[in-house]
């Protein structure tokens, strides 16, 4: 049973239905009822029903020849009625706002969009002194710390198109590559993508991933932070913190990530 089926309210029918949606969108191939039932640990006359609605309401197909069933378009055309940035900005504001509360440091969320990494949104510090990422600004993926950790996660087939049309990338030589390729890897290894003073002298830069990559919906949430003597233990704070947040906000969007688990 998933995980939403655990809250202390329960509606048997709902969570039969399901339990039948989820199962068929994790299996390889079509299922026939016989099968659906053993997975579930249910009769098969507890499901008939169930799969006639199912397939009545345009959710599942049943196979004419077979009679197994699978999945139809249906919940991918829901999905797509709601615009995903919008749902990912709504989810990932206040837990944003909270988060820099927290850290009083200004923190921001990036995609990628045409080549270029692309700022959505931005919360700024309550403190006096505070770094600023504009929103909408564009900037080079593979130099900053937000466009390495989403190109870490790519499809290894849609990493290597996007390198291929990338101009910074085309300019770093044998060297140049390899080191980056290891950064990569090392993001994939840790989940976090760091780098101090990258750009500016005494700026550490953190982001950690928002969303799951593998139905294309992710985003990278950063904080750059001026780096202080008066608190060594600030960076991984802030690292700690980040992973909370980016959490929330996933869970905020009804999905699961596991930045350490999804390559």
């Amino acid at each position: 049973m998933s995980k939403a089926a655990k809250s202390k309210y329960h509606v048997p029918s709902l969570e039969k239905g399901l339990d039948i949606l989820e199962t068929l969108a994790r299996s390889q191939t079509p299922l026939s009822l016989t099968e659906l039932a053993r997975k579930l640990g249910r009769s098969s006359s507890e499901l008939f029903r169930m799969l006639a609605v199912l397939e009545a309401r345009g959710y599942i197909n049943k196979g004419q020849t077979t009679g197994n069933y699978a999945l139809s378009l249906k919940l991918y055309e829901l999905a797509h009625l709601h615009p995903p940035v919008m749902n990912l900005l709504e989810a990932a504001s206040q837990p944003m706002e909270n988060v820099t509360n927290v850290l009083r440091e200004s923190c921001h969320l990036s995609v990628l969009r045409r080549g270029k990494l692309v700022v959505l949104k931005e919360v700024l510090s309550p403190a006096r002194v505070r770094i600023s990422v504009p929103v909408g600004g564009r900037f080079s993926a593979v130099e900053t710390v937000s466009g390495r950790l989403l190109l870490a996660y790519l499809p290894a087939g849609e990493l290597e198109a996007f390198l291929a049309n990338c101009a910074e990338y085309a300019a770093m030589d044998r060297n140049g590559r390899h080191a980056f390729e290891s950064k990569l890897a090392a993001i994939r290894e840790t989940g976090v993508s760091t780098a101090v003073s990258e750009t500016h002298l005494g700026v550490s830069d953190a982001a950690v991933l928002v969303g799951n990559p593998h139905i294309g919906l992710c985003a990278a949430l950063a904080v750059a932070s001026l780096r202080t003597s008066s608190d060594p233990d600030h960076f991984q704070r802030i690292r700690s913190q980040l992973k909370r947040c980016a959490q929330t906000i996933t869970q905020a969007m009804g999905l699961d990530n596991d930045s350490n688990n999804l390559l």
